[in-house]
Protein backbone atom coordinates (compact mmCIF):
# COMPACT_ATOMS: atom_id res chain seq x y z
CA UNK A 1 0.00 0.00 0.00
CA UNK A 2 1.68 3.78 -0.89
CA UNK A 3 2.15 5.98 1.61
CA UNK A 4 1.90 9.28 1.86
CA UNK A 5 3.83 12.12 3.64
CA UNK A 6 1.78 15.61 5.22
CA UNK A 7 3.28 18.39 6.18
CA UNK A 8 4.58 18.06 10.25
CA UNK A 9 1.93 20.95 11.47
CA UNK A 10 -1.63 21.09 12.58
CA UNK A 11 -3.99 21.22 9.92
CA UNK A 12 -7.68 21.42 9.32
CA UNK A 13 -9.61 19.87 7.28
CA UNK A 14 -13.54 20.48 5.48
CA UNK A 15 -15.98 20.60 7.74
CA UNK A 16 -17.85 18.29 5.03
CA UNK A 17 -15.58 16.06 5.22
CA UNK A 18 -17.67 13.77 7.54
CA UNK A 19 -20.90 13.74 6.33
CA UNK A 20 -24.66 12.38 8.59
CA UNK A 21 -26.29 9.45 6.12
CA UNK A 22 -29.27 11.13 5.33
CA UNK A 23 -31.74 7.76 6.67
CA UNK A 24 -30.88 9.29 10.16
CA UNK A 25 -32.94 12.31 9.79
CA UNK A 26 -35.65 10.62 9.31
CA UNK A 27 -35.63 7.24 10.44
CA UNK A 28 -34.58 8.43 14.13
CA UNK A 29 -37.61 10.02 15.12
CA UNK A 30 -39.23 7.13 13.75
CA UNK A 31 -38.23 4.61 15.34
CA UNK A 32 -37.83 6.41 18.82
CA UNK A 33 -41.99 7.22 18.06
CA UNK A 34 -42.15 3.38 17.95
CA UNK A 35 -40.64 2.83 21.16
CA UNK A 36 -42.81 5.35 23.04
CA UNK A 37 -45.79 4.18 21.23
CA UNK A 38 -45.28 0.93 22.15
CA UNK A 39 -44.50 1.62 25.92
CA UNK A 40 -47.67 3.87 25.76
CA UNK A 41 -49.80 1.47 23.93
CA UNK A 42 -49.35 -1.54 25.65
CA UNK A 43 -47.22 -0.19 29.63
CA UNK A 44 -50.23 0.95 31.37
CA UNK A 45 -52.47 -2.50 30.44
CA UNK A 46 -48.96 -4.53 31.35
CA UNK A 47 -48.84 -2.35 34.96
CA UNK A 48 -52.63 -3.04 35.83
CA UNK A 49 -52.65 -6.69 34.92
CA UNK A 50 -49.56 -7.01 37.40
CA UNK A 51 -51.58 -5.18 39.87
CA UNK A 52 -54.51 -7.70 39.54
CA UNK A 53 -51.99 -10.70 39.58
CA UNK A 54 -50.91 -9.91 43.12
CA UNK A 55 -54.50 -10.68 44.69
CA UNK A 56 -57.14 -11.93 41.45
CA UNK A 57 -60.23 -12.70 42.34
CA UNK A 58 -62.39 -14.56 39.39
CA UNK A 59 -65.52 -13.83 38.77
CA UNK A 60 -67.72 -16.47 37.62
CA UNK A 61 -70.86 -13.67 36.90
CA UNK A 62 -68.85 -11.13 35.31
CA UNK A 63 -69.60 -10.48 31.13
CA UNK A 64 -67.08 -10.78 28.50
CA UNK A 65 -68.34 -9.16 25.15
CA UNK A 66 -67.28 -8.74 21.94
CA UNK A 67 -64.37 -10.89 22.43
CA UNK A 68 -61.97 -10.88 19.52
CA UNK A 69 -58.39 -11.56 19.21
CA UNK A 70 -56.27 -11.37 15.56
CA UNK A 71 -53.00 -12.77 14.87
CA UNK A 72 -50.61 -10.81 12.81
CA UNK A 73 -47.72 -11.85 10.75
CA UNK A 74 -48.82 -15.15 12.21
CA UNK A 75 -46.81 -14.25 15.20
CA UNK A 76 -48.40 -11.27 17.39
CA UNK A 77 -51.71 -12.02 18.42
CA UNK A 78 -54.06 -9.10 19.56
CA UNK A 79 -57.24 -9.48 21.86
CA UNK A 80 -59.85 -6.95 22.79
CA UNK A 81 -63.16 -7.30 25.19
CA UNK A 82 -65.36 -5.04 26.53
CA UNK A 83 -65.97 -6.23 30.70
CA UNK A 84 -68.59 -5.60 32.63
CA UNK A 85 -69.61 -6.79 35.60
CA UNK A 86 -70.86 -5.44 39.42
CA UNK A 87 -68.92 -6.09 42.59
CA UNK A 88 -70.12 -5.23 46.20
CA UNK A 89 -73.39 -3.09 44.78
CA UNK A 90 -71.39 -1.31 42.38
CA UNK A 91 -71.52 -1.60 38.05
CA UNK A 92 -68.23 -1.41 36.40
CA UNK A 93 -67.58 -1.43 32.67
CA UNK A 94 -64.17 -1.44 31.10
CA UNK A 95 -62.26 -1.86 27.78
CA UNK A 96 -59.25 -4.50 27.82
CA UNK A 97 -56.98 -4.93 24.82
CA UNK A 98 -53.52 -7.08 24.84
CA UNK A 99 -50.66 -7.98 22.75
CA UNK A 100 -48.96 -10.96 23.64
CA UNK A 101 -46.60 -13.75 21.10
CA UNK A 102 -48.19 -16.74 20.53
CA UNK A 103 -48.15 -20.00 17.55
CA UNK A 104 -51.71 -20.84 19.06
CA UNK A 105 -53.76 -21.79 16.23
CA UNK A 106 -57.73 -21.32 16.63
CA UNK A 107 -59.89 -19.88 19.62
CA UNK A 108 -58.83 -18.81 23.10
CA UNK A 109 -60.94 -19.39 26.30
CA UNK A 110 -60.98 -16.45 28.96
CA UNK A 111 -62.85 -15.22 31.87
CA UNK A 112 -63.32 -12.05 33.64
CA UNK A 113 -61.04 -11.29 37.31
CA UNK A 114 -60.71 -8.43 39.16
CA UNK A 115 -58.54 -7.06 41.70
CA UNK A 116 -59.88 -7.66 45.39
CA UNK A 117 -58.09 -5.05 46.35
CA UNK A 118 -58.78 -2.28 43.36
CA UNK A 119 -62.05 -3.68 42.10
CA UNK A 120 -62.09 -1.03 39.52
CA UNK A 121 -59.08 -2.83 37.78
CA UNK A 122 -60.00 -5.58 35.79
CA UNK A 123 -58.64 -8.10 33.19
CA UNK A 124 -59.64 -11.15 31.13
CA UNK A 125 -57.91 -14.46 32.59
CA UNK A 126 -55.92 -14.94 29.34
CA UNK A 127 -54.20 -11.58 30.22
CA UNK A 128 -52.93 -12.93 32.93
CA UNK A 129 -51.86 -16.35 31.70
CA UNK A 130 -49.62 -14.39 29.26
CA UNK A 131 -48.64 -11.58 31.84
CA UNK A 132 -44.93 -12.52 31.89
CA UNK A 133 -45.11 -12.78 27.96
CA UNK A 134 -46.30 -9.41 27.41
CA UNK A 135 -44.25 -8.34 29.61
CA UNK A 136 -40.68 -9.80 27.89
CA UNK A 137 -42.33 -8.92 24.56
CA UNK A 138 -42.80 -5.04 25.63
CA UNK A 139 -39.46 -5.10 27.06
CA UNK A 140 -37.30 -6.60 24.15
CA UNK A 141 -39.11 -3.88 21.44
CA UNK A 142 -39.03 -0.83 23.77
CA UNK A 143 -35.54 -2.00 24.76
CA UNK A 144 -34.38 -2.65 20.97
CA UNK A 145 -36.15 0.08 19.28
CA UNK A 146 -35.34 2.82 22.31
CA UNK A 147 -31.35 1.28 22.41
CA UNK A 148 -31.57 2.06 18.16
CA UNK A 149 -32.65 5.26 18.04
CA UNK A 150 -30.64 6.58 21.41
CA UNK A 151 -27.72 4.80 19.25
CA UNK A 152 -28.51 6.56 16.72
CA UNK A 153 -28.61 10.04 18.56
CA UNK A 154 -25.55 9.45 20.09
CA UNK A 155 -23.87 8.80 16.62
CA UNK A 156 -25.31 11.87 15.30
CA UNK A 157 -24.18 13.74 17.66
CA UNK A 158 -20.35 12.03 17.89
CA UNK A 159 -20.73 13.08 14.05
CA UNK A 160 -21.83 16.66 14.56
CA UNK A 161 -18.75 17.33 16.79
CA UNK A 162 -16.48 15.41 15.03
CA UNK A 163 -17.50 18.34 12.03
CA UNK A 164 -17.07 21.18 14.56
CA UNK A 165 -13.86 20.07 15.25
CA UNK A 166 -12.00 19.81 12.10
CA UNK A 167 -11.97 23.14 11.18
CA UNK A 168 -9.14 23.63 13.69
CA UNK A 169 -5.65 22.90 12.92
CA UNK A 170 -4.64 19.83 14.67
CA UNK A 171 -1.83 17.19 14.21
CA UNK A 172 -3.07 14.66 11.35
CA UNK A 173 -2.14 11.15 11.55
CA UNK A 174 -2.37 9.28 7.91
CA UNK A 175 -4.28 5.56 8.40
CA UNK A 176 -5.88 3.03 6.14
CA UNK A 177 -9.58 2.40 6.22
CA UNK A 178 -11.38 -0.71 4.70
CA UNK A 179 -14.22 1.04 2.05
CA UNK A 180 -17.20 -1.27 3.20
CA UNK A 181 -19.81 0.24 0.83
CA UNK A 182 -20.06 2.58 -1.67
CA UNK A 183 -23.22 4.82 -4.24
CA UNK A 184 -23.08 6.72 -6.95
CA UNK A 185 -26.19 9.05 -7.37
CA UNK A 186 -26.97 12.44 -8.81
CA UNK A 187 -23.43 12.67 -9.50
CA UNK A 188 -22.73 12.21 -5.80
CA UNK A 189 -20.40 9.52 -4.49
CA UNK A 190 -21.59 7.68 -0.88
CA UNK A 191 -18.51 6.09 1.04
CA UNK A 192 -19.32 4.13 3.55
CA UNK A 193 -15.71 3.29 5.83
CA UNK A 194 -14.23 1.42 8.80
CA UNK A 195 -11.99 1.98 10.75
CA UNK A 196 -10.11 -1.69 11.43
CA UNK A 197 -7.16 -2.68 9.62
CA UNK A 198 -4.60 -0.09 11.27
CA UNK A 199 -2.48 -1.25 13.64
CA UNK A 200 -4.58 1.02 15.89
CA UNK A 201 -7.98 0.37 14.66
CA UNK A 202 -10.84 1.99 16.28
CA UNK A 203 -13.62 -0.53 14.57
CA UNK A 204 -15.56 2.76 14.00
CA UNK A 205 -17.38 3.52 10.46
CA UNK A 206 -17.94 6.65 9.28
CA UNK A 207 -19.82 8.42 6.18
CA UNK A 208 -18.65 10.90 3.51
CA UNK A 209 -20.37 11.93 0.77
CA UNK A 210 -17.53 13.20 -2.66
CA UNK A 211 -19.04 15.42 -5.45
CA UNK A 212 -18.89 15.40 -9.19
CA UNK A 213 -15.12 14.84 -10.17
CA UNK A 214 -14.34 13.99 -6.40
CA UNK A 215 -12.22 10.17 -5.93
CA UNK A 216 -11.42 9.04 -2.65
CA UNK A 217 -7.33 8.44 -2.42
CA UNK A 218 -7.26 4.32 -2.97
CA UNK A 219 -4.19 2.96 -1.74
CA UNK A 220 -5.01 -0.84 -1.64
CA UNK A 221 -6.89 -3.48 -1.54
CA UNK A 222 -8.00 -5.46 1.49
CA UNK A 223 -10.30 -9.02 1.39
CA UNK A 224 -11.85 -8.12 -1.38
CA UNK A 225 -11.91 -4.68 -0.57
CA UNK A 226 -10.61 -0.87 -1.85
CA UNK A 227 -8.86 0.54 0.80
CA UNK A 228 -8.57 4.08 1.34
CA UNK A 229 -6.15 6.76 3.23
CA UNK A 230 -7.81 8.56 6.14
CA UNK A 231 -6.09 10.49 8.43
CA UNK A 232 -6.98 10.82 12.59
CA UNK A 233 -7.66 15.02 13.00
CA UNK A 234 -5.69 15.60 16.51
CA UNK A 235 -8.42 13.35 19.33
CA UNK A 236 -11.50 13.60 16.90
CA UNK A 237 -13.44 10.51 17.35
CA UNK A 238 -13.90 9.46 13.53
CA UNK A 239 -10.87 9.23 10.66
CA UNK A 240 -11.57 11.33 7.94
CA UNK A 241 -11.36 9.91 4.45
CA UNK A 242 -9.12 12.10 1.76
CA UNK A 243 -10.10 12.79 -1.91
CA UNK A 244 -7.21 11.74 -4.29
CA UNK A 245 -6.37 15.69 -5.08
CA UNK A 246 -6.48 16.08 -0.88
CA UNK A 247 -8.86 19.17 -1.22
CA UNK A 248 -9.92 18.18 2.55
CA UNK A 249 -6.87 19.14 3.80
CA UNK A 250 -5.88 22.81 4.01
CA UNK A 251 -2.59 22.53 1.91
CA UNK A 252 -0.65 25.04 0.28
CA UNK A 253 -0.44 23.79 -4.10
CA UNK A 254 3.18 23.02 -3.29
CA UNK A 255 2.48 20.76 -0.34
CA UNK A 256 -0.41 19.49 -1.96
CA UNK A 257 1.94 18.28 -5.14
CA UNK A 258 4.70 17.10 -2.66
CA UNK A 259 1.94 14.55 -1.00
CA UNK A 260 0.88 13.44 -4.01
CA UNK A 261 4.29 12.54 -5.82
CA UNK A 262 4.24 9.05 -5.13
CA UNK A 263 0.77 8.38 -6.25
CA UNK A 264 1.90 10.07 -9.37
CA UNK A 265 5.36 8.04 -9.83
CA UNK A 266 2.81 5.00 -9.50
CA UNK A 267 1.19 6.14 -12.78
CA UNK A 268 3.90 7.11 -14.40
CA UNK A 269 5.64 3.67 -13.61
CA UNK A 270 2.46 1.99 -15.04
CA UNK A 271 1.22 1.26 -11.36
CA UNK A 272 -1.47 2.75 -10.88
CA UNK A 273 -3.85 2.73 -7.57
CA UNK A 274 -6.71 0.88 -7.47
CA UNK A 275 -10.15 3.01 -8.00
CA UNK A 276 -13.41 2.43 -7.26
CA UNK A 277 -15.50 0.42 -9.95
CA UNK A 278 -19.27 0.62 -10.00
CA UNK A 279 -20.63 -2.98 -10.91
CA UNK A 280 -22.21 -3.00 -14.15
CA UNK A 281 -25.87 -2.42 -13.34
CA UNK A 282 -28.37 -4.40 -16.06
CA UNK A 283 -31.47 -1.78 -16.40
CA UNK A 284 -34.83 -3.37 -16.77
CA UNK A 285 -37.37 -1.94 -18.73
CA UNK A 286 -40.54 -0.29 -17.27
CA UNK A 287 -42.53 -2.95 -19.19
CA UNK A 288 -40.85 -5.60 -17.64
CA UNK A 289 -40.96 -4.18 -14.03
CA UNK A 290 -44.59 -4.23 -14.31
CA UNK A 291 -45.05 -7.75 -15.23
CA UNK A 292 -42.87 -8.69 -12.25
CA UNK A 293 -45.05 -6.60 -10.16
CA UNK A 294 -47.96 -7.97 -11.11
CA UNK A 295 -46.98 -11.56 -11.14
CA UNK A 296 -46.38 -10.91 -7.48
CA UNK A 297 -49.60 -9.43 -7.23
CA UNK A 298 -51.00 -12.16 -9.19
CA UNK A 299 -49.41 -14.64 -6.64
CA UNK A 300 -50.10 -13.38 -3.69
CA UNK A 301 -54.04 -13.14 -4.83
CA UNK A 302 -53.55 -16.73 -5.68
CA UNK A 303 -52.06 -17.42 -2.32
CA UNK A 304 -54.72 -15.71 -0.33
CA UNK A 305 -57.61 -16.75 -1.60
CA UNK A 306 -56.19 -20.55 -2.09
CA UNK A 307 -55.63 -20.22 1.87
CA UNK A 308 -59.40 -18.67 2.22
CA UNK A 309 -60.93 -22.11 -0.18
CA UNK A 310 -59.03 -24.10 2.26
CA UNK A 311 -60.17 -22.34 5.63
CA UNK A 312 -63.71 -22.67 4.98
CA UNK A 313 -63.89 -25.82 3.31
CA UNK A 314 -61.10 -27.85 5.28
CA UNK A 315 -59.78 -26.46 8.39
CA UNK A 316 -60.08 -27.98 11.61
CA UNK A 317 -61.18 -24.76 13.64
CA UNK A 318 -63.35 -21.96 12.80
CA UNK A 319 -61.32 -19.69 15.03
CA UNK A 320 -58.40 -19.89 12.56
CA UNK A 321 -56.88 -16.83 11.96
CA UNK A 322 -55.93 -15.06 9.48
CA UNK A 323 -58.20 -17.13 7.84
CA UNK A 324 -61.42 -15.44 9.35
CA UNK A 325 -59.71 -12.01 8.61
CA UNK A 326 -59.48 -12.99 4.80
CA UNK A 327 -63.31 -14.03 4.96
CA UNK A 328 -64.15 -11.16 6.56
CA UNK A 329 -62.87 -8.62 3.89
CA UNK A 330 -64.21 -11.16 0.93
CA UNK A 331 -67.20 -9.84 -1.10
CA UNK A 332 -70.30 -10.25 0.17
CA UNK A 333 -71.40 -13.12 -2.24
CA UNK A 334 -67.97 -15.13 -1.50
CA UNK A 335 -68.31 -14.63 2.58
CA UNK A 336 -71.85 -15.71 2.47
CA UNK A 337 -70.47 -18.69 0.88
CA UNK A 338 -67.68 -19.19 2.68
CA UNK A 339 -70.11 -19.02 5.93
CA UNK A 340 -71.99 -21.79 4.19
CA UNK A 341 -69.45 -23.72 4.03
CA UNK A 342 -68.65 -23.32 8.03
CA UNK A 343 -71.40 -23.33 8.89
CA UNK A 344 -72.01 -27.15 7.56
CA UNK A 345 -69.30 -28.20 9.55
CA UNK A 346 -69.56 -25.89 12.91
CA UNK A 347 -72.73 -24.84 12.56
CA UNK A 348 -73.06 -26.59 16.30
CA UNK A 349 -70.64 -24.03 17.79
CA UNK A 350 -70.41 -20.40 17.63
CA UNK A 351 -69.72 -18.60 14.63
CA UNK A 352 -66.36 -17.13 13.98
CA UNK A 353 -65.65 -13.43 13.41
CA UNK A 354 -66.22 -12.63 9.91
CA UNK A 355 -69.71 -15.05 9.95
CA UNK A 356 -71.33 -13.66 13.15
CA UNK A 357 -74.57 -12.02 13.35
CA UNK A 358 -75.84 -8.76 15.71
CA UNK A 359 -75.40 -10.66 19.11
CA UNK A 360 -71.56 -11.72 18.04
CA UNK A 361 -72.52 -15.31 18.90
CA UNK A 362 -74.91 -17.27 16.37
CA UNK A 363 -74.39 -17.76 12.65
CA UNK A 364 -75.64 -14.59 10.53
Amino acid sequence: MSAITLPNRPLSLTRDAISTPRAYFWSTPIILALAIFMLVWEGPGVVRDFQISQNPLVLEEGDVRNGRCKTRKALFTDCEARLVYSYNGRNYSTDVEVMFVDFHVGDYETGLVISADHPELATMTLALDKLWNRIITLTVFVALLGGMSLAMIFLGFRIWRVKGQLGQPAPLTAVPVEITAFDRKRNILSITYNDKIADDKTGRSAYTRMRSGEEPLVIGEANGKAVGLAVRHGDTALPVLLDDRLRRVDLTDDERAAALAPFAHQREDGRSAPALIDEPRKTVSAWKRLQVFFGMLLLIVVGVLGFWLWYVTSSPSQFQSPGMDINNLMPAPLNQWGCEQLKKKFGQDRAPYGCVAADYQSWK
